[in-house]
C-alpha cells in the first residue's frame, strides 16, 4: 500500500509539475506576442479601417499578435510580401493576377470589399455621361498594364473611339488635385475616397461608377489583403490568427461605422474628419455586402477575371485561379 500511495503520489507530482510548465508557457507566449508586418497599398484610408479597429482593440493581442501597420516605399506590397519583408500586405485581384502570372508566389486571403467600388472621375464641364464621351480627353494613368485595355473595353462598349483619348503617366499623384487643376481630364478612382472627398470639395466631376458596367468588365475583388505561399505553408495557424483579429475588426466596422472611423482618426490624425466619416458610412456596408462572411471569395470573379484578362492580351495564359486565392483560413 505504502509504495502504492509513493507511486499515486510522484504521479501527481508530475502532472502538477506539467501542468506548471504549460501555464508558464502560455505566459510567456502572452508576454512575447508573435511580431509582424503589415503593408498598406497607400496612405492609410477607409479600406483599412478594419486592420486599425483590430491594433486598437485588441484583437490582434488577443490572438497574441504584435502588428506594425507599414506604408509601402520604394517597395510595394507585392514585392515586401513576396521577397518577405512584409507577412501581409493589401493588394488588388488585377494585381495578384499579373504577378502570378510572372510566377510571383503571392495570395489573395481576404476580399476587403466584396465588390468593385473603383470609378472612373471627369471634369464636370466636359460633360463626359458615358464612356463614349472620353474621345478627346486626356486620362492620367498609374502607369499599370491593365488600365489602357479597361479603358478600351469601356469606351468600345459604349460606342466610343478609344484611339481618340489622350493617356499621360502621372504616377500616384493625387488625381482630385490633377483634374481641378485640369492637368488631366479623367482619372481612375476609388469612390469611397476620391469621389466622396470631391463632393465635400466642391469640385464638380462625372462619375462613372465599374459596377455600372459589369456588363462589359467583369467584378474583380479591389483591395484584397495578401500573403506568400510559403507563409501559407509554412505557418498557416500564423494566417489563421491574423485573419480571425482582423475579419473581428471589419465585423465592428460593419456594425459600428461611427466609432470605427474614430479609430481610424484616432491612429492617423492627418487624416481629414470629415471625410473619413462620410467614407466610412458609405462603405461599411460594402466590406462584406451580400458574402456569407467577411472576406469571401469566390472561384468564379477569378476565373472570370483572368479569362477577361487573356481575351485582351493583357495575360498571354491565364493562371490557375485556384490557387490564386484561398478561403481557407477566413473565421
Amino acid at each position: 500500500m505504502k509504495k502504492i500511495a509513493i507511486f499515486i503520489t510522484t504521479c501527481l507530482a508530475l502532472i502538477l509539475a506539467a501542468c506548471a510548465c504549460q501555464d508558464a508557457a502560455e505566459e510567456g507566449n502572452q508576454a512575447a506576442p508573435t511580431s509582424i508586418k503589415m503593408m498598406l497599398d497607400w496612405v492609410p484610408n477607409t479600406n483599412h479601417t478594419g486592420l486599425f479597429v483590430a491594433q486598437e482593440n485588441g484583437y490582434f493581442e488577443d490572438e497574441g499578435l504584435q502588428v506594425e501597420i507599414i506604408q509601402p516605399g520604394e517597395v510595394y506590397a507585392e514585392q515586401a510580401v513576396a521577397s518577405g519583408a512584409a507577412d501581409f500586405g493589401i493588394s488588388f485581384q488585377e494585381q495578384i493576377t499579373l504577378a502570378r502570372a510572372d510566377d510571383v508566389p503571392i495570395v489573395s486571403i481576404a476580399a476587403v470589399i466584396q465588390h468593385n467600388t473603383s470609378a472612373f472621375a471627369s471634369r464636370g464641364e466636359l460633360q463626359a455621361s458615358s464612356p463614349a464621351d472620353w474621345a478627346g480627353l486626356t486620362y492620367g494613368s498609374y502607369g499599370n498594364p491593365f488600365e489602357e485595355p479597361t479603358l478600351r473595353v469601356l469606351m468600345g462598349c459604349a460606342g466610343g473611339d478609344y484611339e481618340a483619348l489622350n493617356i499621360v503617366d502621372t504616377g500616384f499623384a493625387d488625381p482630385l488635385a490633377l483634374l481641378h487643376q485640369e492637368q488631366i481630364d479623367l482619372a481612375w478612382i476609388f469612390y469611397a475616397w476620391q469621389g466622396l472627398q470631391a463632393e465635400q470639395e466642391n469640385i464638380n466631376l462625372d462619375v462613372i461608377m465599374m459596377q455600372d458596367w459589369f456588363d462589359c468588365i467583369p467584378d474583380y475583388y479591389t483591395p484584397v489583403l495578401i500573403a506568400s505561399e510559403e507563409t501559407i505553408a509554412e505557418r498557416p495557424e500564423l494566417v489563421r490568427r491574423f485573419l480571425k483579429a482582423v475579419s473581428h475588426g471589419y465585423q465592428f466596422a460593419i456594425a459600428n461605422p461611427q466609432e470605427a472611423a474614430a479609430i481610424l482618426l484616432a491612429a492617423v490624425p492627418e487624416l481629414d474628419g470629415e471625410l473619413v466619416y462620410a467614407s466610412q458610412a458609405w462603405i461599411s456596408p460594402r466590406y462584406q455586402a451580400d458574402a456569407a462572411r467577411w472576406g469571401e471569395q469566390s472561384l468564379d470573379i477569378w476565373q472570370d477575371y483572368s479569362h477577361w484578362m487573356l481575351e485582351h492580351n493583357i495575360l498571354t495564359e491565364a493562371i490557375d485561379a485556384e490557387a490564386a486565392f484561398t478561403n481557407e483560413f477566413l473565421p
